[in-house]
């Protein structure tokens, strides 16, 4: 009696979804929209269980199959796509379509509520609140760092010139940790910092690969279910290196300032290394007056920590990668070196750094073609039209950088390296939110100055200094769905030569 009973209780509930899926308003929308073949209940998600790098392919294939506009949906999850410049720009501008949800919930057990993740009046606060740590006046200060960690950088490649073949990743990632670690949050890389640091890049690997992981399988989406799986045990562990990180960084800056004596931010005295105007400077000034408690540090610490260095060393590693294998583009650049510093080997100043125009050029068509974040996502609350679709309330819009810069009717020739694409005259030309690497809007990058001028002072000063051949090439790149543009288990790897 009791089995029958279950039965027909399981069999009532499956009824009722499956008449929920046909016949609510939300469904019947979403289903006007092109996409994937559907299945009652999981909808045309069943391809998201394909092996991350699989499913890199997979969502790449989606707009060639059905255009601009594409929706994916499971029950009363949905997400819909849009690569037209106008759709995304309709989208990235306006604060109506501001907010965040997946993926960026499943974000929190390690960002918090940071600028990132955070949405209404507390993201409007923090970003008017942090937008201070990045004027142009600090950004000249932290070039300093930049000149002595790149030197620290060239020294590293020195001892490898020759060698069949270098793997430039990890040499990179340290670089713009340290760079980081003594700009933002004022605190030098040192022994008791490397002991944890050490730790640090491999588990944001981890946690990034369980958030696509949870992202993906729609059952993990419950937070029950979710903290019972294997994906949120080697989450928790990862967390739990991260966090130890940030909480180092955040206690040893404290005790500085304590001992030192230094009370605000503006105070521009320096003391050394660590007396360098810092972002954690300015957050643990403003917990003093209220406007920001301990949780809050260290969600923006996490976030500016993340941010600032894995996304830079992402684009950093991709573009010293495809210099090595366009020579020509190399020689030019180096040529336009050449004629800035007429064979000196000074430090770059932020004068020189903005004459270099062609590497410019050449830094953002390697952010056309390998966008640090390959997509980004916003939640609309509210029924609304879009690209001439309807969108239900609560769905998920997500925006394919990756695919966006690859559009053949925007970037002919799409899969070409041609810097000449960033010429001003071009650019004019193009629509404003066709190039989105720092996506665009009142959620852009707040960091994409202090990204644009860590990445001239670094590849100028070792392209001065060396002459590099490709060993991996474009060709041979495979990605992996991860909320970094990641390769799938595979380095990248280049030749370095002394020039003289």
């Amino acid at each position: 009696m009791f089995v029958s009973l279950v039965t027909i209780c399981l069999f009532v509930g499956l009824l009722v979804t499956l008449l929920y899926d046909q016949y609510n308003r939300a469904g019947r929308l979403v289903r006007q929209i092109p996409g994937p073949k559907r299945w009652p209940i999981v909808g045309n998600t069943i391809n998201f269980l394909l092996p991350l790098d699989k499913l890199f392919l997979f969502i790449r294939n989606l707009p060639k199959e059905y255009g601009d506009v594409v929706q994916i949906h499971a029950i009363n999850e949905r997400t819909i796509g849009f690569l037209d410049p106008d759709n995304v720009e309709t989208i990235l501008s306006s604060l109506r379509f501001s907010d965040k949800n997946i993926p960026y919930n499943f974000m929190r057990p390690w960002l918090g509520e940071g600028l990132l993740t955070s949405q209404g009046l507390k993201w409007h606060q923090r970003r008017k609140l942090l937008t201070q740590a990045f004027h142009f006046n600090i950004l000249k200060k932290y070039s300093i760092t930049f000149v002595e960690q790149t030197d620290k950088f060239l020294h590293e490649v020195q001892e490898k010139v020759n060698e069949k073949h270098v793997d430039i990743v990890p040499l990179i990632t340290s670089t713009t940790l340290r760079i980081m670690c003594e700009t933002a949050m004022g605190t030098s890389m040192h022994e008791s910092i490397e002991s944890v640091a050490s730790k640090y890049s491999r588990a944001i690997e981890v946690v990034g690969k369980a958030i696509v992981e949870r992202m993906c399988r729609i059952w993990l989406h419950v937070d029950y279910f979710f903290k019972w799986s294997s994906v949120a045990k080697a989450q928790e562990a990862a967390l739990k290196d991260l966090h130890t990180f940030t909480n180092k960084i955040i206690k040893e800056r404290r005790m500085f300032l304590k001992e030192n004596r230094i009370e605000t931010f503006e105070d521009e005295e320096s003391y050394g290394n660590k007396g360098r105007l810092a972002m954690l400077d300015l957050l643990l000034e403003k917990e003093k007056v209220g406007d920001i408690d301990v949780d809050g540090i260290r969600e923006e610490v996490d976030t500016f920590m993340f941010e600032g260095h894995d996304t830079t060393a992402q684009a950093l590693s991709f573009l010293i990668m495809t210099i090595a294998n366009e020579t020509k583009v190399q020689d030019k650049i180096y040529e336009e070196l050449q004629n800035i510093f007429k064979g000196s080997q000074n430090t770059p100043t932020t004068d020189e750094l903005n004459e270099m125009k062609y590497l410019e050029c050449c830094i953002k068509e390697s952010l056309r073609l390998y966008p640090s974040v390959p997509i980004i996502l916003r939640y609309v609350t509210e029924e609304t039209i879009i690209g001439g679709f309807t969108i239900p309330k609560n769905s998920h819009i997500h925006i394919s950088i990756y695919d966006l810069h690859r559009r053949a009717d925007i970037f002919p020739e799409p899969e070409r390296f041609i810097p000449e694409r960033f010429l001003p005259e071009v650019c004019a030309k193009r629509h404003p939110y066709a190039y989105i690497p720092f996506s665009a809007g009142p959620r852009n990058c707040i960091g994409q100055k202090f990204a644009m001028l860590e990445m001239k002072t670094l590849v100028s000063s070792l392209l001065r200094r060396f002459r590099l051949e490709a060993v991996t090439k474009p060709s041979d790149l495979r990605f992996r769905a991860d909320i970094l543009l990641r390769t799938n288990n595979e380095s990248l790897y280049v030749k370095f030569f002394n020039r003289c």
